[in-house]
């Protein structure tokens, strides 16, 4: 077991120390306070606590690593199938060295879990593009929803969008097709919600008052396109990030999105259109970690698209990725 010295990159600007050490190495927080409070870990020579802000060109020094725990015969996942290497390149839509955007499909889970082999973590070796460094997930959406998912390029980056996305600094917009109309057509939906465990998996809910787990939850909602009282477009913009805090609000408001059968239950079920859940994530803009803004939009995928035609509306094609510097913005508006 050696001491090692590792310099701090110019994409982790200030990142603090114990959120760098807990993504360069495997360790818990509690082994990063205990070298902090020890002086095992030091910043240009110097003792440091977790919370100290890094910056670009700093000597940390790391101690010897704890050896790691005995493990069991490790679990391995199956080989990845070529074919789905090749359509998860092809759904690429923005790349430059600090980021990634993907039109994540429907039905692709994010992460593993309980029965779950195939997942896009798992695959995300494919994305490398010639560096060393794995793609990192800086944020989640649904297995069944899709559109635009962002993944970071080094561990600096990752922790940047991180705190973006847990912050306001990120805006989102989401298209679903709901059963019903709702009144008003344009307006916010602020609904604090709660998460319940039950033996089929977790639920979300709108919580009660004496709720003393309840989280905020608000939504920003426009109705894009409507035929009729009988099904609706709607642009959902999240304001909070809360665990299917879409699918909860549309399904309170009195108008489920269709082919939510989780929330929506028997009325989210029309015959004759696609399966499958109709929401999109169409587009993110958030702060570029190179500066400026960047700005990505996903196509549907094929079962809206269905729903889309058979509805008579409007399927315009997304606009190139873009990054926008101030400049940008003050002559575009």
């Amino acid at each position: 077991m050696t001491i090692e010295s590792r310099l701090v990159t110019a994409d982790e600007a200030d990142i603090r120390l114990d959120r760098w050490l807990r993504r360069h190495f495997p360790v818990t927080q509690g082994v990063v306070e205990k070298w902090c409070r020890t002086g095992q870990v030091r910043v240009d020579g110097k003792r440091v606590t977790g919370a100290a802000r890094l910056q670009p060109g700093e000597a940390v020094r790391i101690p010897p690593m704890p050896p790691a725990p005995p493990q069991a015969a490790a679990r391995r996942l199956p080989p990845v199938d070529p074919d789905a290497i090749r359509d998860l390149q092809r759904a690429v839509i923005y790349r430059d060295d600090w980021v990634i955007a993907l039109n994540k499909p429907a039905g692709l889970p994010v992460q593993g879990g309980p029965g779950i082999t195939k997942h896009l973590d798992g695959m995300l070796d494919a994305l490398k593009f010639g560096v060393e460094e794995r793609p990192r997930l800086v944020h989640r959406l649904d297995r069944d929803t899709s559109g635009v998912l962002l993944l970071a390029r080094t561990p600096g980056v990752a922790a940047k969008l991180a705190a973006a996305f847990r912050g306001r600094d990120v805006e989102k917009i989401y298209w679903a097709v709901v059963v019903g109309r709702l009144e008003p057509e344009a307006g916010r939906i602020d609904m604090k919600l709660t998460r319940i465990r039950g033996v089929r998996g977790d639920w979300t809910a709108p919580a009660l008052p004496d709720d003393e787990d309840a989280v905020t939850a608000v939504t920003d909602y426009e109705t894009l396109d409507a035929t009729g009282k009988h099904f609706s477009l709607m642009a959902l913009r999240p304001l909070t990030g809360r665990t299917h805090q879409l699918r909860v609000h549309m399904d309170e408001a009195g108008t489920p999105i269709l082919g939510d059968t989780k929330y929506g239950g028997g009325k989210s079920r029309v015959e004759g259109f696609a399966s499958g859940l109709h929401l999109h994530a169409r587009g993110l803009r958030l702060p570029h970690p190179d500066g400026g803004k960047l700005v990505v939009a996903a196509d549907l995928p094929p079962h809206m698209r269905e729903t889309f035609a058979a509805l008579g509306f409007q399927t315009p094609a997304p606009e190139p990725a873009r990054r926008e510097s101030r400049k940008t913005r003050a002559a575009s508006g």
